[in-house]
């Protein structure tokens, strides 16, 4: 399988007053940059979703905008999806500063088992850490053109393998590795852990 890193990078950063949360930087080097490390080398090709690409042209990475503009992180997933040359899609927000390169290898090393494979925390999906493969493409254009935004709301309608959080746990804290910094408050707590986890 060819498996196509897919970044999203669309949000609107309003709780960090409208700067865009990717470009913030953490010990020395912007978070998405962080993102592009640890997920490049776990898949065959990095892709990045945003309606922005002049922030993000430095980077040197193919990049798409939002087939369904203001549709949300679902929005997202269906446009890197679609536009990925791989049979399947690992999607990531590009504010998650602390992912782990062996965390992602679990999840994409299981894509082959289903059409979406993703970790499960105290019952929550991490659909922003997640394996979807072309196959979910129809289901959730049908739940876009409803404007019905959750993710999972196309769940029943597909093969899901779950990513235990006990495998997760074995390389980082699940806490640690699907954090996002979406606030202020999130930010001063990633850069107190930055000198820890490095």
């Amino acid at each position: 399988m060819r498996i196509t890193g897919v970044i999203q990078a669309g949000g609107r950063s309003t709780r960090m007053g409208g700067s865009p949360k990717a470009l913030l930087e953490l010990g020395g080097r912007r978070i998405v940059e962080r993102v592009l490390d640890a997920v490049a080398p776990a898949v065959d090709d990095v892709l990045l979703v945003t309606n922005t690409p002049e922030l993000y042209a430095y980077l040197g990475v193919p990049m798409v905008g939002d087939v369904f503009p203001d549709h949300g992180s679902l929005g997202g997933i269906y446009s890197g999806l679609k536009a990925a040359p791989g049979d399947s899609a690992f999607t990531v927000a590009c504010d998650m500063p602390f992912l782990h390169r062996e965390v992602i290898r679990l999840v994409v090393g299981r894509a082959g088992e289903a059409d979406v494979v993703l970790p499960r925390v105290a019952g929550q999906w991490e659909t922003m850490h997640a394996a979807y493969a072309k196959t979910c493409l129809p289901h959730i254009e049908a739940c876009l053109s409803a404007r019905r935004l959750k993710i999972v709301g196309f769940f029943d309608r597909v093969r899901v393998v779950e990513v235990a959080a006990g495998e997760v746990a074995r390389f980082r804290a699940p806490e640690i590795a699907f954090m996002n910094v979406n606030t202020p408050e999130e930010l001063e707590r990633a850069r107190a852990l930055v000198g820890e986890l490095g």
